[in-house]
């Protein structure tokens, strides 16, 4: 098992990383006897893994209860919210109570800020069920749920008690799921580790083929990343912004299509296209970093292309109302290389057509 910590001070959690940890309750041990314990899942995932969660809750002599939800990106709204929130005022659950958010990012985030929310905080334990949700959405603190008008617009910043990964989970994920979460695993190689980046060209297919160890470490680079980021800039006012590669593009693909027609990781990895693109246009990449990008995100059965139903003026009024717009100006994620990245902004809206027209002949 790998460990990993999210180091914030009085605000640190540990990551845990291996296979068979649903069996391991000593991984909750920080859970006190006869503590309230909710396991929020979704009708897809609590068949799959509730009763092991709930048995390793109760091995710590702790109450347990399961709330389903319905699954899927457009269940992450403020309606969904509200049957949370309702639910634990309904049954009781004191401020000393902790919530489990079982399932993939959108469990995640949606939990993490019931969590929040509820009696101005509550203790919330992230066990992710997705390799999205493994690399990047279950360790940082971000929650929040959508608005038809923008993703994740209403959130908070709301940390994790534990983070508890057991990649066992990823033998019952559609492949199509597992994709996606790859389009965020080749997005750290890409602004922060070449190496990284490299070892992802050459270890594509054993990740694929679910092989312990590359999956292991791929999960776990990914993590000590994200926990080196969050560690340097919680709230994200500086590097922390450079997590969003593709997520400009990727999430006006989301709001204009509707939540769930594609999938995050999908959106995110055309939006990384594009967001390469335009780096070649400014002179910030070659055209053979460009071309490194676009492939690995290829054999990696990801989408490269803009949506045909989506114009250059539907990608700019979704843009302008993303989170690291300031003073009107919208910001850009752009790699500068294989392994780095920066904030830009002030990018000419005729590259930013030609990078999105671009992707649509790929």
């Amino acid at each position: 098992m790998a460990q990993i910590t999210v180091s914030l001070d009085e605000r640190s959690y540990p990551i845990s990383i291996g296979a068979g940890l649903f069996n391991d309750p000593a991984l909750l041990s920080f859970l006190s006897p006869k503590q309230q314990v909710v396991v929020v899942s979704n009708v897809t995932v609590a068949p799959l893994y509730a009763r092991q969660i709930m048995a390793m809750v109760e091995q710590c002599g702790c109450q347990t209860a399961l709330l389903e939800l319905p699954d899927g990106e457009q269940y992450k709204s403020l309606e969904v919210f509200n049957t949370v929130m309702t639910y634990l005022i309904e049954n009781n659950y004191s401020r000393d109570a902790v919530i489990i958010a079982l399932g993939g990012g959108v469990i995640g985030d949606l939990v993490g800020f019931a969590a929040a929310c509820y009696q101005r905080g509550v203790d919330f334990i992230q066990i992710p069920t997705t390799l999205l949700s493994q690399v990047d959405s279950s360790v940082g603190g971000k929650t929040a749920v959508n608005h038809p008008m923008g993703k994740n617009m209403i959130g908070a910043f709301y940390q994790p008690k534990a983070v508890i990964i057991d990649i066992d989970c990823l033998k019952t994920l559609p492949p199509r799921e597992f994709a996606a979460g790859m389009a965020e695993v080749i997005k750290y190689g890409i602004i922060y580790d070449a190496d990284f980046f490299s070892w992802l060209e050459t270890h594509l297919d054993a990740l694929y083929a679910l092989e312990h160890e590359a999956l292991t470490y791929a999960i776990a680079r990914c993590c000590e990343i994200k926990a080196e980021v969050v560690a340097l800039d919680e709230k994200e006012s500086g590097i922390r912004a450079l997590l969003n590669l593709g997520h400009t593009f990727g999430h006006a693909i989301e709001a204009q299509l509707g939540y769930g027609n594609w999938l995050h990781g999908e959106a995110v990895s055309a939006g990384t296209v594009m967001a390469a693109k335009t780096a070649q246009l400014q002179g910030l990449i070659s055209g053979e970093q460009f071309d490194r990008i676009l492939s690995l995100l290829k054999r990696a059965q990801l989408p490269v292309h803009t949506p045909e139903e989506m114009s250059f003026s539907d990608f700019m009024t979704h843009m302008k109302r993303d989170k690291k717009v300031l003073a009107g100006t919208i910001r850009f994620v752009l790699p500068t290389d294989i392994g780095s990245a920066d904030v830009r902004s002030g990018i000419p809206e005729s590259v930013l057509e030609q990078a999105i027209d671009y992707c649509r002949s790929l």
